[in-house]
């Protein structure tokens, strides 16, 4: 259905007229320097292009007073000298002739996204916009926020398009309060904020920043907070691509999912990436692919983001370019770094896990003991002390490490010209495929699969070796970079010998770590070595074993809850933590899914990997199934699963016991840190 991409050229208009360098950061620049790389890339061509209107006094009014619209109207008429003394009246916040018109649009855009998504003229899209909305509350400007752009589109959500439930994931590095205290007593809004706290002395330095808060009234467990506590005046700043992995995996997600929300909106802050001088963290711009492509997952993948903080150009500009492209379903690149997230993050993931414990029944059986802080961190008066006084532009002593090395690795080679390809073997199957889909034609040279073929007796059959010839022919394409991803058929009774050749060709033909993810009946292959070349995981095994760190087998979970856990908190850390360069899924014989659980996994699986997937399925299951992977495989979102239901004490407990085997090796599966005795 396509990506929307809003814009008005109008808000690079307002810029600061005096000297301030707490707001000297926000500036026309972060428009244009993100649209520039837009274009260079040619993401935005791919889009479709609207152009903002400004948001009417009604809509501003869906979440600020009257009075606070007024007064901000009336600073178009203003000079220089009383926009300055307004502005001192506020929070980090400058005011300019054009800031009204700038806001309204900014407002306007966000507005135009949400209606465009809703009724489907496309799937999702991003606006680009200035000035940005996360901390502006019902009657005052906060923080270089005028009008609360997210809040308003989620209250037009409701009251235009009849919403009940949506879900805003906001990633800048400082707390979206206003968001918070637009929506704390409202069930209809689950808003989750991750943002550097520091105990309380990083701006805003409010107590109610912290992971207790949860939101009051009917609202409670709807206020998400996750704060980051980790010295920005450390040697190693802030928390990078594998803390904000882990936060979604372990956190945002299990609570998403049982939200089930009909639309995601993202306050799309980049000043949480690597470079910038307000965070002063390490995550890489390719982190924002993945975030994105893990949002997609939601709400039938409406997903609005728009443009909150980001203030280091090159890496703004960088950032906001891979989330457009997961948006427009381009594979993700893989991330760069360590999959180990810091101690200082699991404590904070854990302790915002025990706070939500109580409203969420997809936490209720795991290990949620919060963890001990030292009071040290706080004054006798109970009030953390600030780091430095002002507004959000809070630096720290150490400058974050250059990120010009990690930015100039992103020259990310031209994607296949063929995204998914099905290799079918019966000709009596028709499949309903979208245009850039291709039904493969070819196959490998008969001796050459032959050759394959003769080491298992299962494959001498004519329909096994064809099925084979297929396969070899597809995942050929897949390593020589024609084809991203691919789906192959093979009868059931060669499925556990055809995934063995499978993974046999893929490490002889150019893979460096293949991750095997194997549903139902399919033994691991007896010549599988342990080098670790190869990550085996069975779901769908008589019992919970980690028969090596790189071999481990769970028994299918009974429950769709059982099945989201199994993939949150097992299959998808150790995917992330391995990191593979190829990934297979394999069907077999009782694996047991529905064709939307079965899409669930692929798209996810898809993140990892640039999107280099293989699909086995057994031929008589592949009407049902091939259709729907073909459509998640080549970037579109998964069918919804509904209202989650409660994972099994048995299936928790399998998991439990898998991931305590499995946690020293698999830094990944941590929820919480190591204690130190």
């Amino acid at each position: 259905m396509g990506t929307a991409l809003v814009y008005h050229e109008d808000m690079t208009a307002t810029r600061l007229l005096w000297d301030d360098p707490e707001c000297e950061i926000e500036r026309p620049e972060r428009l244009t320097a993100a649209l520039d790389r837009l274009r260079q890339r040619g993401l935005e061509q791919r889009c479709l292009r609207l152009s903002a209107r400004e948001a009417s006094k009604e809509e501003l009014g869906l979440v600020h007073s009257p009075e606070y619209v007024s007064l901000v109207r009336k600073t178009q008429v203003l000079g220089e000298e009383e926009l300055q003394a307004l502005s001192g009246q506020f929070d980090a916040i400058y005011f300019h002739p054009s800031t009204f018109h700038c806001a309204r649009l900014a407002a306007g855009a966000g507005l135009q996204l949400v209606d465009a998504v809703l009724t489907g003229a496309v799937q999702n899209g991003l606006a680009l916009v200035r000035p940005p909305g996360h901390h502006s509350q019902r009657a005052a400007a906060n923080g270089f926020c005028v009008f609360n752009n997210v809040a308003i589109a989620a209250a037009h959500a409701k009251q235009k398009h009849g919403l009940h439930r949506i879900l805003i994931v906001d990633w800048d590095v400082h707390h979206g309060q206003g968001i918070q205290y637009l929506f704390e007593d409202d069930p209809s809004v689950l808003y989750f904020s991750w943002h550097r706290y520091e105990h309380g002395r990083f701006w805003p330095f409010l107590r109610e920043s912290d992971a207790d808060a949860v939101g009051r009234g009917q609202g409670l467990g709807f206020t998400v907070n996750l704060p980051w506590n980790q010295p920005g005046m450390s040697c190693q700043v802030g928390m990078g691509n594998a803390d904000y992995v882990a936060a979604f995996l372990h956190l945002l997600l299990p609570l998403a999912f049982e939200f089930d929300p009909e639309l995601v909106l993202v306050s799309a802050g980049f000043d949480s990436a690597i470079g910038d001088p307000e965070g002063q963290m390490q995550a890489t711009p390719e982190c924002f692919a993945h975030l994105t492509h893990l949002l997609q997952v939601l709400a039938g993948g409406r997903v609005c983001a728009m443009l909150e903080g980001g203030y280091h150009l090159e890496s703004l500009a960088e950032s906001v370019c891979m989330t457009v492209q997961a948006l427009l379903g381009d594979p993700a690149p893989p991330l760069s770094g360590l999959m180990v997230p810091c101690q200082s993050a699991l404590e904070s993931i854990q302790s915002a896990r025990a706070a939500q414990a109580p409203y969420w029944k997809s936490l209720q059986l795991q290990d949620v003991t919060p963890v001990p802080t030292s009071p040290s961190t706080h004054s006798p008066e109970g009030r953390p002390p600030p780091l430095l006084p002002g507004g959000p532009m809070c630096k720290a002593a150490a400058p974050a490490p250059a990120p010009s090395s990690l930015l100039d690795q992103l020259c990310l080679c031209p994607a296949p010209s063929v995204r998914t390809t099905v290799a079918l073997t019966a000709p009596d199957i028709t499949l309903v495929l979208p245009p850039d889909v291709i039904q493969q034609e070819g196959s490998a040279l008969r001796e050459e699969t032959e050759a394959w073929a003769r080491p298992h007796e299962s494959l001498a059959r004519e329909e096994a070796l064809t099925a084979l010839g297929k396969l070899l022919y597809l995942l050929d394409g897949m390593l020589d970079g024609q084809v991203n991803s691919g789906i192959a058929a093979t009868p059931a009774s060669a499925a556990a010998a055809t995934l063995d050749v499978a993974i046999q060709r893929g490490l002889s033909h150019g893979a460096q770590r293949l991750l095997c993810v194997a549903l139902g009946q399919l033994d691991r292959p007896p010549d599988l070595a342990h080098d670790g070349r190869t990550l085996w995981l069975n779901i769908g095994g008589k019992e919970a074993a980690a028969l090596s760190m790189f071999h481990v087998a769970t028994p299918l979970p009974v429950m769709t809850g059982g099945f989201l856990s199994c993939i949150l908190g097992l299959v998808l850390p150790l995917a992330y933590g391995f990191q593979p360069d190829l990934v297979l899924v394999a069907l077999g014989p009782g694996h047991g899914l529905q064709g939307p659980h079965a899409a669930l996994l692929a798209a996810m699986l898809r993140g990892l990997a640039g999107g280099r997937v293989l699909a086995l399925l057994e031929e008589d299951s592949t009407p049902q199934l091939a259709g729907i992977l073909a459509r998640v495989l080549r970037g579109e979102a998964p069918p919804s699963l509904g209202p989650s239901s409660v994972a099994s004490p048995e299936d928790v407990q399998a998991l439990m016991y898998l991931r305590g085997q499995l946690e020293p090796q698999w830094k990944m599966l941590q929820c919480r840190p190591h204690l130190v005795v």
